[in-house]
């Protein structure tokens, strides 16, 4: 079950793992249902099974298809979903299977307000009885859940991170120090924090701002905002805003640097996928860094999320050839976070 609307425009990792997850267990001749909030056919989908009913969400559906004896499933693995909730109590009264719950939710750089954190320890008391395990996409993940539901559920918690294509990721040979190039690869929203980037440019000389370029990938609720701070701060020689692109993947490698000031994250594929282009990633301790894989200076540089004046001065380093990172970064997420790996843990769940 995954409340994740499958969209042309916008192929990710997490469809690219779909259609590699079905792949492996069809090859080991196991039976998958999707349960998505809309049908389509691009990439691997077309030979999916894939149920799904516009009018109604995801968990009510299911369950209405769960009342069908012909559904008798041995495990349910859910994405995108609220854990925690009635849903997986009711699940349990109509199916003995072995119930995983994945948690891919970024959390607010501040935490949640009280209110909000209480609603959560109580559901937590309720019904973390009824998910057999709770998946987190890194150790960061793992501890929030533990602050959200409470200590009772760490025997059944277990990391599982997200993997990439690696073949799709062509990579950055060499690095220039002079003049170099910027990209942003992310969704426009507020906790992004891009609005961040733009005020940080803002505070650079003049004679840096009249050469850079940041060539922003990606679209998004908050892009008019985005836009419109650009104007007003008069950046647009600065800041080229193209979309979403699906060639994104091949893209990273003519850039330098990822600029990736968010403010919160679970798992942050972009950053993922630029270390694997040899691309360097700038990002927050906090919101960009909760995977722990950025060594300050060694393989990315790192600044306080919302601290507009570090990530200025940090740019102007940069610019001026005066903090640099040779090391080549492809190697270390080839080793920990392929779509294979991520694929074959998984599988291991269904054992």
């Amino acid at each position: 079950l995954c409340n994740y609307e499958l969209l042309l425009e916008r192929v990710g990792g997490m469809d690219t793992f779909f259609w590699e997850f079905d792949k492996k267990c069809k090859e080991g001749n196991i039976q998958v249902d999707c349960f998505f909030p809309n049908k389509e056919t691009h990439g691997a989908y077309k030979s999916m099974t894939i149920k799904y009913d516009i009018s109604k969400s995801i968990e009510s559906f299911f369950l209405e298809q769960l009342e069908q004896k012909e559904n008798d499933y041995t495990h349910i693995i859910t994405h995108f979903l609220e854990l925690c909730t009635p849903f997986y109590y009711k699940v349990k009264q109509l199916s003995n299977a072995k119930i995983i719950g994945v948690d891919h939710n970024p959390r607010p750089l501040e935490g949640y307000p009280f209110e909000k954190r209480f609603k959560k320890r109580i559901k937590g008391l309720l019904f973390s009885r009824y998910i057999d395990v709770f998946i987190g996409v890194s150790e960061y993940t793992i501890n929030e859940l533990l602050k959200d539901f409470g200590k009772q559920i760490r025997p059944k918690t277990q990391v599982i991170y997200n993997g990439i294509n690696m073949v799709e990721i062509e990579t950055r040979i060499n690095r220039s120090f002079e003049k170099p190039t910027f990209m942003v690869a992310s969704h426009l929203r507020l906790s992004k924090g891009i609005q961040d980037l733009i005020q940080a440019v803002a505070l650079l000389p003049e004679t840096i701002k009249n050469e850079l370029k940041i060539d922003v990938f990606g679209d998004g609720p908050y892009k008019v905002q985005l836009l419109s701070l650009v104007k007003e701060l008069k950046l647009e020689n600065c800041f080229d805003f193209k979309g979403s692109s699906a060639k994104l993947k091949s893209l990273y490698c003519n850039y330098n640097y990822l600029l990736h000031p968010s403010h919160e994250e679970t798992f942050c594929y972009s950053v993922i996928e630029s270390l694997a282009a040899n691309v360097i990633p700038i990002t927050t301790e906090e919101g960009g860094n909760v995977l722990g894989i950025i060594e300050n200076g060694k393989n990315g540089f790192l600044f306080k999320a919302e601290d507009i004046s570090q990530l200025s001065h940090l740019i102007e380093q940069i610019w001026k050839g005066e903090i640099s990172i040779e090391t080549q970064t492809r190697k270390f997420i080839e080793d920990c976070f392929t779509i294979d790996k991520m694929v074959n843990e998984y599988i291991t769940l269904l054992d």
